[in-house]
């Protein structure tokens, strides 16, 4: 039959890009599913499961992102100091007001897995307020977020 062997990634043969999308006019849950496919290879054909083969991902205007129906008022978000009654709770329009940054940010890692390898993938996300990036040396392409297949 020939040779019909799986051709697995080995970390040194990784070749990593940088992508930048903005997130102005997205809907959360859409741009974070993209970006988190991203930033776990899924989208090169020699993706490997335990192997980090992902890009990087730069998100620009995290400020203009859209959430849809109520959620602005309705969604909550969850922090705790680890002290005995340290529970903070926070709408999502208060977080857009005080981190906008971190709404993209925690939606992408929550797709992420939860492990030592999801955490290294996770610094590969870099997301940022406005349309200023300190990352043109990469020379990041624009991600071309409605060619991504499922």
């Amino acid at each position: 039959m020939g040779n019909l062997k799986t051709k697995t990634m080995k970390q040194n043969e990784v070749e990593r890009k940088w992508w930048i999308v903005s997130a102005a006019g997205q809907p959360l849950g859409r741009l974070a599913s993209r970006v988190a496919r991203i930033l776990m290879g899924k989208h090169k054909p020699e993706y490997t499961q335990h192997i980090d083969s992902g890009d990087f991902v730069i998100v620009t205007d995290a400020e203009k992102i859209v959430l849809t129906g109520n959620k602005l008022a309705d969604k909550k978000y969850y922090r705790h100091s680890q002290y005995p009654g340290g529970l903070k709770v926070e709408t999502a329009e208060e977080l857009m007001e005080r981190a906008p940054v971190e709404i993209i940010r925690r939606a992408v890692l929550g797709m992420l897995p939860h492990s030592r390898l999801g955490r290294k993938m996770g610094k590969k996300l870099k997301v940022y307020v406005g349309s200023e990036h300190p990352h043109q040396a990469q020379q990041p392409q624009p991600l071309p977020l409605e060619e991504i297949q499922y």
